[in-house]
């Protein structure tokens, strides 16, 4: 069994907005991929974007500059 590590988690309402952020993250060579939501978050649509876990600063304003809506930014061992 792999063992849990602390990593980014963020999440979305819809599967458009995750998929968004994979395509402009791909495109710029920013940290992370895309997950099935973790089962420790209820919310989002069941996609994730999942980055080191100092990666939030970075991915926030990618996301703000890509116009991407995100849900929820958490640190989780996963």
């Amino acid at each position: 069994m792999r063992a849990k590590k602390p990593a980014l988690v963020i999440t979305f309402s819809t599967a458009a907005e995750a998929m968004k952020m994979e395509k402009f993250c791909l495109a710029r060579s920013l940290p992370g991929r895309l997950i099935p939501t973790p089962q420790e978050i209820t919310a989002g649509c069941g996609l994730a974007w999942k980055a080191p876990e100092d990666a939030l600063a970075l991915l926030t304003q990618a996301m703000a500059d890509g116009e991407i809506h995100w849900e929820d930014a958490r640190v989780l061992s996963i």
